[in-house]
């Protein structure tokens, strides 16, 4: 393995790892399961909203372990690729694509990386299978793209500047 590769693998699976400790066990700032699952059911209509907090932290905890150490990359992307895509849908979709705005930028960026060392390490079959399982586990989780929940607003949950969402830069 090339020492960049190693390199993107630490970094993006460990950062991964730290979010979903915020989530779970509310390591690093986080707010743990109670306060993520407040802010995912009444500000994103994630319901139950601690147990939708749990899934995604295991997601992001397990697949950036095994994403840094370079196990099961197919099932690591798959994982990720779930929690990305439902941050995109959930989140950044509506503004477009520019994280300046809210936006998806950093999210795809991360399914690219994603694509790419699972593409490298098994093969564009196993990249794209990932990728579709991630896809399909967000939609299968947490429903089709959602309006807000009914009378729910972030501001029930922590503040915007504070919000657990899925996406290791917590960008929501």
């Amino acid at each position: 393995m090339s020492l960049g590769k190693a390199i993107l693998r630490v970094v993006v699976g460990g950062l991964f790892v730290g979010h979903g400790g915020q989530k779970l066990f509310g390591w690093f700032g986080g707010h743990g399961p109670e306060g993520t699952g407040q802010f995912f059911e009444s500000g994103l209509g994630l319901a139950p909203g601690r147990r939708q907090a749990q899934t995604a932290g295991a997601a992001e905890l397990g697949g950036g372990a095994l994403l840094a150490t370079g196990i099961a990359t197919p099932l690591a992307a798959a994982a990720l690729t779930g929690s990305m895509v439902t941050a995109i849908r959930k989140v950044h979709l509506e503004k477009g694509p520019w994280v300046s705005e809210g936006g998806y930028e950093y999210n795809a960026v991360v399914l690219a990386l994603l694509f790419a060392l699972t593409d490298e390490d098994s093969g564009t079959g196993w990249a794209l299978a990932a990728l579709a399982a991630g896809a399909a586990g967000s939609w299968l989780v947490t429903g089709p793209l959602n309006e807000p929940a009914s009378g729910g607003t972030p501001e029930q949950g922590p503040s915007p500047d504070e919000q657990p969402a899925g996406d290791p830069a917590s960008m929501a």
